[in-house]
């Protein structure tokens, strides 16, 4: 690896050979897979993860440059989330821009004027095989009608920027997704 690369150039040696999979549990969002695998050193063992379709994360600004979020109720960690719209892709979305319209439309009711990749990121690739292709939506006026999914209770809300940006840094914003894309927006714009 040189010491500007972010990826190893010869990796073979520490690459794990998968044998078999098969889904292990299977609900909404989401499948828990189990490999068997042989490793490096010949041994055979088993790995579990998450298995789950890429997603795509918007960072939606309004014409006035507010930010459309929403307040989420998450069960995992028993309390209303804010964070950025985000969603699933599916089989047919060919350009992800088209994904991020319709994600943005279902949770929000907003409908962006124009779209632009930001980065795309492996959140929690030791235990996910989770994409997220972050987008910025600029131009979001509230012309669509919200769609939520049967599991989902969310409330869309403006914020200003700075305000956003300021519960990030203060840590009130615990949100991954909306922590990792603003934060990129920030380094990337600045």
């Amino acid at each position: 690896m040189t010491e500007d690369s972010a990826t190893p150039t010869d990796s073979a040696d520490l690459a794990w050979e998968t044998t078999d999979t098969r889904i292990d549990y299977s609900c909404p969002g989401f499948d828990v897979r189990m490999d068997d695998v042989r490793l490096p050193d010949g041994t055979e063992t088993d790995f579990h993860y998450v298995d789950e379709p890429p997603a795509v994360v918007i960072l939606p600004f309004t014409p006035d440059g507010d930010v459309v979020v929403i307040d989420e109720w998450r069960q995992a960690v028993g309390r209303v989330n804010r964070g950025l719209p985000a969603g699933g892709t599916e089989d047919h979305d060919d350009d992800l821009s088209e994904a991020v319209q319709r994600e943005l439309t279902e949770e929000t009711g907003y409908e962006a004027g124009r779209v632009e990749p930001l980065v795309t990121v492996e959140p929690a690739n030791g235990f996910a095989n989770s994409i997220h292709h972050y987008f910025v939506a600029y131009d979001c006026t509230p012309d669509g009608d919200q769609n939520l999914d049967f599991n989902e209770s969310i409330r869309p809300t403006t914020v200003e920027y700075d305000e956003l940006r300021a519960n990030v840094l203060a840590g009130d914003l615990r949100d991954g997704r909306t922590v990792t894309g603003l934060l990129y927006y920030e380094l990337a714009e600045k």
